[in-house]
């Protein structure tokens, strides 16, 4: 009989949390067992998982003894107060928040990337990255082995999902609020600090998070930063535009490459169609690309619209689509355990 394994699951009731509780069943995750914290608030509620009803318990530190692994997604606070106190009860903490990403001592993985940086876990926790980074770095890496890569500029097209469960049900709200002729009311974006706040319906907002110092914002900032890391490229040149859209799931991205050599359209089709984790959808005579209504609750990266540029011979564009809810965070926090596990890591 093979090892089984104690999940708990932190942040089960968000909508990465759900997704995670989904891939566990449909994957059949080796569980020995699973529990569910949450806030004293949600505490004692109940959640059904797998057909069974589980009760919910407080995440406080005594709940992680025993735990093999502690899979993350209740915002970075969280994070950064309960995850070392996982870790110290044995846990591998897969955390799916900004929090740890850029700390030196963690691994920020994509398994189909950097899946040797789980080797070395010093602090016994693993970050899961942003959603658009995943997404881009599936799609870009076999490209890189093959040709190099020497520049990204990306622009994002980011569902609301990726805000929030409340981001979805505003832009729900509001796409009824317009076809009754009513006002359009807007509380959660661009972002629910925010002093200003405003219509995802029938809109294009071009800010996700908050604006740095730098006239970046802290989304555009993680990947460009994140694609570093991973790629374990500190010189690489990596520019991003990050924009919500009012799609429900589904982030899409338009990516412009520099590669080292020189390489033709059909070299890139020839390496996107068996590379890991990417489905190759480019088929412009019969208008066949990646979109996101058709890459929700699906797992891998789609890539199509792939042309050479018309001035630099070595630079290409790229239209890139994922679930941001799977692949983009609940999937890939997954594979990150089921890697660990069958490199005999855990």
């Amino acid at each position: 009989m093979s090892k089984q394994y104690n999940v708990a699951v932190v942040g089960a009731t968000g909508a990465v949390g759900s997704k995670m509780m989904e891939q566990l069943i449909k994957r059949n995750f080796p569980l020995a067992s699973i529990k569910f914290l949450a806030s004293a608030r949600s505490a004692g509620k109940p959640i059904e998982f797998n057909g069974t009803t589980y009760t919910i318990e407080e995440a406080k530190p005594e709940a992680f003894d025993g735990v093999d692994i502690a899979l993350f997604s209740a915002g970075g606070s969280v994070s950064e107060a309960l995850a070392p106190e996982a870790a110290a009860r044995g846990a591998i903490v897969i955390d799916n928040t900004s929090h740890f990403r850029m700390d030196p001592e963690v691994p920020l993985v994509v398994p189909e990337v950097n899946r040797h940086t789980l080797k070395d876990i010093p602090k016994g926790i693993i970050a899961n990255p942003n959603c658009s980074t995943i997404q881009m770095v599936v799609a870009l890496q076999p490209i890189r082995e093959q040709y190099g890569l020497t520049k990204v500029v990306v622009s994002t097209y980011q569902a609301v999902s990726g805000s929030g469960v409340a981001a979805i049900e505003e832009l729900r709200t509001q796409s009824e609020q317009w076809e009754q002729g009513k006002n359009v009311e807007a509380h959660v974006l661009p972002a629910k600090s925010d002093k200003k706040h405003y219509p995802i319906a029938r809109n294009v907002i071009p800010q996700i998070d908050k604006f740095t110092e730098n006239g970046y914002t802290y989304e555009e900032m993680k990947m460009i930063n994140e694609t570093k890391k991973i790629m374990e490229a500190p010189s690489m040149h990596v520019a991003a535009t990050c924009v919500r859209v009012p799609v429900v799931s589904g982030h899409s991205e338009s990516v412009y490459i520099e590669l080292e050599k020189e390489a033709t359209v059909e070299d890139i089709f020839n390496v996107l169609k068996d590379a890991p984790g990417v489905v190759l959808q480019d088929d412009i005579e019969n208008q066949v690309y990646p979109m996101p209504i058709y890459a929700e609750d699906e797992e891998p990266t789609y890539v199509g619209r792939i042309r050479r540029d018309l001035d630099n011979p070595k630079g290409f564009h790229l239209w890139i689509v994922a679930d941001n809810l799977l692949k983009g965070a609940a999937l890939n926090s997954i594979q990150i355990a089921e890697a660990m596990i069958e490199d005999q890591l855990i």
